[in-house]
């Protein structure tokens, strides 16, 4: 896929650079080094997000006594202005300008998580890639990617004519729609909890555990045994999966509902973008629970859009299996240009 990655400086032969991807639940970081002028994975750690108090110590923690790297990449779960993020669904925040002036490295990138994955396509093979829909008319166009994981994360990619540019969005926020009864009950469930309900509150690991607890109550279904070690989001959506793929109804109709939404916002983004260069479904969680019947599922409710049926049948639609596609987003982006730093009361400072 031809990705445009800004202007600057490529890192030259045997050079190293440092990447992170920075998730509510986990943090995958890597040393790479350029090699025929790619990114090439060295050494690499997965941290337990929630057990450090920030980056710069996991930055510390990770090289040792390796010596600095000419650059840093984070790809961050969060939005990114004026180089600082917080995360939205951990206890810490990221600033490239106290970054910089901690480790001396001017080459330091800060880029919102699903923009990074879009960079990221860049780097992926055929291999690395399931084809859910091949489209009835593929046509070189804008493309969109949606990523359920600990939370939910959105970004586009506009084509120029020649390439595509990834933008970052926070669209994981934007309302939930109801379609059917179950849909409202759920939602009115839901804002007595939050108040707002967004997308994310259902299409992600949170929201896979937050639709089967309600199941369980509209259905008026005893709650199994097993779920009583389960407790927290992430133990128990990883266990209804498990049990969905044993034959429990409730669990089933859990993955069900919540493909059933991911394929409701899916086209709702893609229409948005007008993604006839294809839609794009990452994350941790679709690969680990896809299957045919699952497919069937999302295929059914993505299409699902009256009159612009026609438009979504001719977007492909592909399913990325490397879960490192984020981390190597921001190495490709490190090594390809040298980010730029600009005052941060410069009205052209980009949100990268």
């Amino acid at each position: 896929m031809k990705i445009a990655f800004p202007n600057g400086t490529s890192l030259p032969e045997g050079a190293a650079l440092l990447a992170a991807d920075v998730g509510g639940t986990k943090t995958d970081m890597a040393l790479f080094r350029v090699h025929e002028g790619h990114p090439h994975i060295v050494r690499e750690h997965v941290f337990a997000s929630r057990e450090w108090t920030g980056l710069p110590d996991m930055i510390r923690h990770f090289l040792g006594d390796t010596p600095a790297p000419a650059r840093i990449g984070i790809a961050f779960a969060g939005p990114v202005l004026n180089g600082k993020a917080t995360a939205t669904n951990l206890g810490w925040s990221v600033d490239v300008h106290q970054l910089r002036a901690a480790s001396a490295i001017p080459g330091i990138a800060l880029l919102n998580d699903l923009e990074a994955k879009a960079y990221g396509l860049a780097a992926l093979s055929d291999a690395d890639l399931r084809h859910v829909w091949p489209g009835s008319a593929p046509t070189a166009g804008n493309a969109a990617i949606i990523a359920p994981g600990t939370g939910l994360g959105e970004a586009g990619l506009f084509w120029d004519g020649q390439a595509l540019h990834p933008f970052a969005t926070e669209g994981g926020h934007s309302d939930f729609a109801p379609r059917r009864p179950f849909d409202w009950a759920l939602l009115e469930h839901l804002r007595k909890q939050f108040g707002h309900v967004s997308w994310e509150r259902l299409v992600s690991g949170p929201g896979i555990a937050a639709i089967f607890q309600f199941l369980l109550r509209y259905r008026q279904a005893r709650e199994p045994e097993w779920l009583s070690g389960q407790r927290q989001h992430a133990d128990l959506a990883a266990a209804i999966s498990v049990a969905a793929v044993a034959g429990d109804e409730i669990c089933s109709e859990t993955l069900e509902l919540f493909v059933r939404y991911l394929a409701t916002e899916s086209a709702s983004l893609a229409l948005k973008m007008k993604a006839t260069g294809g839609l794009y479904i990452g994350g941790g969680i679709p690969p680990k629970i896809w299957n045919t019947h699952l497919q069937a599922v999302f295929l059914e409710h993505f299409f699902d859009a009256g009159r612009l049926r026609p438009l979504l049948e001719a977007m492909p639609v592909h399913l990325i299996l490397n879960p490192r596609t984020a981390l190597l987003g921001a190495a490709w982006y490190c090594t390809t240009c040298c980010p730029v730093v600009k005052p941060l009361n410069d009205p052209r400072h980009s949100a990268n």
